[in-house]
């Protein structure tokens, strides 16, 4: 069981300007408050929520804020170098050199624990690809390939360390955030975006809706996360358990939420959180917006009582 805790409400997520007065502000920001929504979304299986700090033992609500706000500012850099810019290998590793440099932010801003080194690297390659497009009309599975060609090219300069993605990748053959880069962002393109939608379509109420996207991602990624930290035991559970999910009609309903606890339960047990999945619902979020030229992404309404499956 989790005991439910209050939002931070001094680390609150950033204005937005509008799209005609900085173009890269506004992308940066949206950014930003993309992954501030994704984390304050409750209840989430195994996740840092507003109910605690998920599986993990070095990260909470707070961290997560502070991490957003720090590294937006480097999303705002990749926005500025790729305006008028076009995919390209100095561009990729331009985009690599700021991406480094936001780690080390986000690192002195949490203490030392990894809590977005994967959405940097997701949401930069995205807010460039949408910087380079900033001033047309473009659909989000049209940024999506954009980012898809500036991965294409190899950073030169990257320090030559065995990340936990590697490791992954070596032992499980799951290829992670570079393969979904790689690949055109299939999870958020295919997936996070045609759910996201249908949910809201069918009047959920907003929190639903992104609940119900990231267990859709959960139900097909191959969560580099889940599997570094638990192994193919770990991936299975959480497939499994956001599929019974669906099954049974999405977090809107007595039973889906109830399964919904139970999964958050074993995720808990193993001590494992889906990591991976979150940074790609923060992605959704983020194309979503951008394509519907937002000025801002809309925080989680969702209050936090009586969010653990009890009574």
């Amino acid at each position: 069981m989790r005991t439910a805790h209050s939002s931070n409400t001094i680390v609150r997520a950033p204005w937005c300007p509008s799209l005609d007065q900085a173009p890269a502000v506004l992308l940066a920001c949206l950014a930003s408050q993309s992954l501030i929504a994704e984390a304050e979304l409750t209840p989430k299986p195994g996740l840092v929520d507003r109910r605690g700090p998920g599986a993990h033992t070095d990260l909470s609500l707070s961290i997560m804020k502070l991490s957003a706000l720090a590294i937006e500012p480097y999303f705002r850099e990749m926005a500025f170098v790729s305006e008028g810019s076009h995919p390209s290998q100095a561009l990729r590793e331009r985009l690599a050199l700021i991406g480094r440099d936001a780690e080390r932010a986000m690192f002195k801003a949490t203490n030392g624990s990894n809590s977005h080194k994967g959405a940097i690297w997701i949401l930069g390659l995205l807010v460039s690809a949408a910087a380079l497009q900033v001033h047309d009309e473009v659909a989000a599975f049209q940024i999506a390939a954009t980012a898809k060609e500036i991965a294409s090219f190899a950073d030169r300069a990257t320090p030559r360390l065995v990340s936990h993605g590697d490791i992954v990748t070596k032992r499980y053959g799951a290829t992670g955030a570079r393969g979904e880069a790689l690949g055109g962002f299939p999870h958020v393109v295919d997936i996070g975006l045609p759910t996201l939608r249908a949910k809201r379509a069918k009047d959920a109420t907003e929190s639903v809706a992104r609940l119900d996207t990231l267990l859709s991602i959960m139900a097909r990624l191959d969560d580099t996360c889940l599997l570094y930290r638990g192994g193919e035991g770990s991936l299975l559970t959480a497939k499994a358990g956001a599929a019974a999910v669906e099954r049974a009609g999405g977090s809107g309903t007595e039973i889906g939420r109830q399964k919904l606890f139970d999964l958050d339960r074993r995720l808990l047990a193993l001590g494992v959180s889906p990591g991976g999945s979150g940074d790609l619902l923060a992605a959704t979020l983020f194309l979503d917006a951008v394509e519907r030229r937002q000025e801002e992404v809309q925080a989680d309404q969702n209050g936090s009582e009586n969010q653990d499956g009890t009574d």
